[in-house]
């Protein structure tokens, strides 16, 4: 019995040894993403490392039960919404909205698509609800001048991009009444923007200041404003995965500024193609589709030299540039729910793209003057931020 115990007490060294000795050599374990602290009524971030992590393929809330498979089109110039079927790429339905159709926003809590009519040039702006399980429109809420609309991260309230005015309105996210205002006088053309991982602020594009103002979220003021190029003209925003830096389009520049949201400084270019425009994450968050509308000019021609490049994220590389057949306009759009397709409007072309994220191959489907920021419905995530389907 001594002398088995003393083998025993021998192995179990031996197995001791040989554990210390592969935990000494083994390489040190990656980094773990910091828990981000989230303002009140804001969900948790699930995993830091990943915000878009619940906007995973598949991970539908029980909200969008019953919606009903759609790609909803805005036509700007012919004031109507076109509606896809994604299955069989073709146009199912088409209704009269306000005028200047913008954009078709999900609402945060995913029960309402709001098409926002900003009336250019006019003072009758309105946003039209759409009720995503039947796909037909309600009755519209004047508002003024709603170029876009993004939602505060507890989804109270609306926050209405009020582009003419340089001004963002705070609104009831329900009734759409009006709550409180923050002036932007240095961000002439207001239009996209992009939240912080924990909510504390977002960064709104100003297309004709070639800039960026920083919004306070819990003070509601202006924090400050950050010059990219003095000739630039930002368009859409995405922050990274990790929400360390904020990914600016920039339709002057052809590229993609890379921006530290917290220092608010510039640190990082990328170069894409000609105008580019729009920008959305993969369903996985490991890459950003970036939409190059072909053209330097707010009113560009058909079938221009348009393309979508593909930037990896953890190496901010690009690693494909897909160009439109013949030419084209890609704009607006957003990432189908199993993330297989990206649909794009054709702005000056009239035309609706869906493109393969494996290969790259584009197909065109008509629709009415002037699309602009569609929508893919459903897509999974807990709820949106806005835009075409900035979801969490």
């Amino acid at each position: 019995m001594q002398f088995l115990s003393y083998r025993l007490t021998q192995l179990a060294a031996g197995i001791a040894a040989v554990c210390l000795a592969a935990t000494a050599s083994a390489a040190p374990a990656a980094p773990v993403a910091a828990a981000a602290t989230t303002v009140a009524g804001m969900p948790p971030v699930v995993n830091p490392a990943n915000l878009y992590s619940e906007a995973a393929a598949g991970r539908f809330s029980p909200a969008v039960a019953g919606a009903l498979p759609r790609v909803y089109v805005p036509n700007l110039r012919s004031n109507e919404v076109y509606v896809i079927d994604p299955a069989t790429l073709k146009v199912v339905d088409k209704f009269k909205v306000g005028y200047s159709p913008q954009h078709v926003v999900p609402a945060w809590d995913l029960k309402t698509l709001w098409v926002a009519n900003n009336a250019e040039g006019r003072s009758d702006g309105s946003l039209t609800p759409i009720d995503p399980k039947t796909g037909k429109p309600g009755k519209e809420v004047m508002v003024d001048d709603p170029y876009n609309m993004y939602f505060t991260p507890d989804g109270k309230e609306a926050i209405v991009v009020v582009e003419a005015h340089a001004r963002l309105d705070f609104r009831d996210a329900h009734t759409m009444k009006l709550t409180s205002s923050i002036e932007a006088p240095q961000c002439k053309g207001i239009n996209h923007a992009d939240f912080s991982i924990d909510g504390k602020y977002a960064l709104f594009t100003c297309e004709f200041e070639g800039s960026l103002a920083k919004i306070d979220l819990v003070n509601r003021k202006v924090a400050g404003y950050l010059q990219l190029a003095k000739k630039g003209m930002p368009q859409d925003i995405r922050i990274s995965p990790d929400g360390k830096v904020f990914y600016v389009a920039d339709m002057m520049a052809d590229g993609v500024y890379v921006v530290d949201g917290e220092s608010f400084t510039k640190i990082d270019f990328i170069k894409t193609g000609i105008g580019t425009h729009g920008l959305y994450p993969s369903r996985d968050g490991s890459k950003l589709y970036v939409a190059n509308r072909g053209s330097n000019k707010v009113h560009g021609s058909r079938k221009g030299k348009g393309s979508v490049s593909v930037i990896d994220f953890a190496t901010r590389k690009v690693l494909n540039t897909w160009p439109i057949p013949g030419g084209g306009s890609p704009d607006m759009g957003n990432v189908s729910a199993d993330g297989k397709m990206l649909w794009l409007s054709g702005r000056f072309d009239d035309v609706v793209y869906a493109i393969d994220t494996s290969s790259g191959e584009v197909k065109s489907i008509p629709v009415g003057m002037e699309p602009h920021g569609l929508t893919v419905w459903p897509q999974p995530g807990r709820y949106s931020l806005g835009h075409t389907g900035n979801m969490r």
